[in-house]
């Protein structure tokens, strides 16, 4: 007898596509009118601490910086959730930095929420943690498709995708 049908649930970033956006990004800010003679940037993404820096004059410049950043992720299919904004800080000549870490697993208090939040639907699903990835098993592939349609129409606050539907 085959084993239940089971899908897992992560949250990973395609960091390829994570670059291409920051460089665009970053171009647009560099031709942008109403950036000229600014502060204004986008470092380059650091592949290893999985971070960005954001810098402009002030912080209304910052936020149209992170507009323009988020534009450029949601073109090549990344999850503006998956940026994870840290303390706004002043930085040298009066201007503004912020740092913004890429998020990917699944925390463990996020995976509770996400497990209760299946449970709440009564299917015959089994939600197991499995370090920052979630494996839902049920007997009836359809409960599975109706788990994924929830978690789709009520998103948790991390990216989530669907992996190894079997």
């Amino acid at each position: 007898m085959p084993a239940d049908p089971s899908f897992d649930i992560v949250s990973e970033i395609n960091l390829q596509e994570m670059d291409n956006a920051v460089n665009q990004a970053i171009k647009e800010v560099i031709t942008r009118y109403d950036f000229k003679g600014s502060a204004a940037s986008i470092s380059e993404l650091n592949r290893k601490d999985k971070e960005l820096v954001l810098t402009a004059d002030a912080e209304s410049q910052l936020d149209a910086v992170k507009k323009v950043l988020v534009e450029k992720m949601i073109k090549r299919g990344i999850d503006p959730k998956a940026l994870d904004y840290q303390k706004l800080e002043q930085a040298t000549h009066k201007t503004v930095r912020q740092k913004a870490k890429l998020k990917s697993g699944i925390e463990k208090d996020v995976a509770k929420a996400i497990q209760k939040s299946i449970k709440d639907l009564k299917l015959k699903v089994q939600v197991s943690i499995q370090g920052d990835t979630l494996r839902v098993t049920g007997p009836k592939r359809d409960d599975l498709q109706a788990v994924i349609a929830h978690l789709k129409a009520n998103p948790p606050e991390v990216p989530v995708q669907f992996n190894n539907f079997r």
